[in-house]
């Protein structure tokens, strides 16, 4: 398979015990395939991250991700995602990409943005009280707004071809809204590239890269399982509600 952003193994995996079924994304419990993959991917990001417009010892660290999967022809590769947005010049073709289009609606989000800045700016240049009062309305209206359209084009395929949108999802599994950055973490980035393109998910990973957090909950290179507020029913609607992996992992 040419996928650009599969990636072969550089380690010799025979004798590497292979997972039956994909480990439980919300363990602690790290398969030594994911492991191996993990530390290639990292050195794929020592080498590149020095091209990026972000310095990860001084800017705030990011979540990384990878996922081993098997091809139809019994392949073991694997792919790597970020959580979030992209740094500027990351070299994008190698990473699995967000599943939100931003080309979506004629680049709705894109010019969304810039009517909340510019509202902003109003305010800014603004001393009547009243009507910095009602532009700030204005803003949070519009913000709501935009907030309610980007989750509704964050559109999920699970293995039955089943499609579902944020709201739907969230709405099903916990009769709220999704919260802020959902659907854009390593998880299901990863899971969501390997349905759509035929691909057995085998072990998962997510570990993070650069400065600690200010909470000190994530360091340089440790591994963590994914998040449940975000993350959880997502992947509970792409792998059709535990079916696919271990529950025995906690």
């Amino acid at each position: 398979m040419n996928l650009k952003e599969l990636f072969n193994f550089q380690t010799d995996l025979s004798g590497v015990d292979i997972p039956v079924v994909l480990n439980n994304p919300f363990s602690t419990y790290v398969p030594h395939i994911a492991q191996i993959a993990a530390k290639e991917f990292q050195n794929f990001i020592a080498k590149d991250v020095v091209h990026w417009n972000y310095d990860f010892e001084i800017q705030k660290g990011k979540m990384f991700g990878v996922l081993v999967v098997q091809t139809k022809h019994g392949v073991y590769q694997y792919l790597g995602a970020i959580s979030g947005m992209y740094p500027e010049n990351a070299n994008r073709e190698s990473f699995v990409p967000s599943v939100f289009d931003v080309s979506a609606d004629d680049y709705f989000i894109n010019s969304g943005m810039t009517e909340l800045t510019e509202i902003g700016n109003e305010i800014k240049k603004t001393t009547d009280v009243e009507l910095i009062r009602s532009l700030r309305e204005k803003r949070r209206l519009k913000s709501i707004k935009l907030q309610q359209q980007l989750f509704e084009n964050y559109q999920f395929v699970n293995l039955s071809n089943i499609e579902m949108d944020l709201i739907d999802i969230f709405k099903n599994a916990t009769n709220s809204l999704p919260p802020s950055a959902a659907g854009e973490c390593a998880a299901p980035k990863l899971i969501q590239f390997a349905i759509k393109h035929n691909l057995k998910p085998i072990a998962l990973t997510e570990f993070w890269w650069g400065k600690p957090n200010k909470q000190k909950t994530k360091e340089h290179l440790a591994y963590y399982p994914a998040c449940k507020d975000k993350c959880r029913p997502i992947l509970e609607f792409l792998l059709e509600d535990r079916t696919l992996y271990d529950t025995r992992e906690k």
